[in-house]
């Protein structure tokens, strides 16, 4: 598929590296890139279209999950530079392998298997940041003191920090349960697993979070 996808050099070329490309802030409200004709398709729709050589319909795809993919990368690292690099590569990664897209699951849990994987092989080489997370800006801290609101910053920390120790696919089953608030069947059909092993991997997550969370004195 030729690309014509809105994407930049970051970086330039160094002899013997490939040049790294990225989509424009995926944290950020999109913004109209395909015609009508392609907003109207459906997934599927949208999925033969690439194939076909649409590469904007690729555009509409990006339009559609966006917000989503971000915010999942953002639950696993914490900070915004790194899960705009993760939302990035979760989409170069699914235009590539679009052809490995049958259908059997829907576009967005396709999406976010990719991110999962792609945020856990992150978070397993890089320790989590202390940046505080994007829901708390909308928060009424009017009513707390600098001392109620660092302490639950650094709370907050901590449980990230606790969260990033735990097995990997505990891990991922707490931030899907938890933060994304996905069902345990819509977990299972993210992570290629049975809802008997979700609810597992779920019920050890929440034990040993409790006990790192003892542990560090939170």
């Amino acid at each position: 598929m030729a690309s014509s996808l809105t994407w930049t050099l970051i970086e330039p070329v160094r002899p013997g590296r490939r040049a790294a490309a990225s989509f424009v802030d995926l944290s950020r409200a999109p913004s109209s890139v395909a015609d009508a004709s392609l907003a109207d398709l459906d997934e599927r729709g949208l999925v033969d279209a690439c194939l076909a050589g649409r590469a904007d319909a690729f555009d509409v795809i990006v339009e559609r999950h966006r917000r989503g993919v971000y915010q999942l990368c953002y639950r696993f690292v914490g900070n915004h530079e790194d899960a705009s690099d993760l939302s990035q590569e979760v989409f170069l990664r699914a235009y590539r392998g679009l052809r490995g897209f049958r259908g059997q699951a829907s576009l967005s849990t396709w999406l976010h298997r990719i991110a999962v994987n792609v945020s856990l092989n992150r978070v397993s080489s890089k320790a989590p940041a202390n940046e505080p997370i994007d829901e708390r800006e909308h928060e009424d801290t009017h009513a707390e003191s600098a001392s109620e609101r660092l302490l639950r910053t650094e709370r907050a920390a901590q449980v990230r920090a606790a969260i990033a120790r735990l097995p990997r696919k505990q891990r991922a089953t707490l931030i899907l349960r938890m933060y994304q608030e996905m069902s345990h069947q819509e977990i299972a059909d993210t992570l290629g697993s049975s809802v008997g092993a979700v609810k597992a991997n779920f019920f050890h997550a929440l034990g040993n979070l409790k006990k790192l969370l003892t542990e560090s004195g939170t």
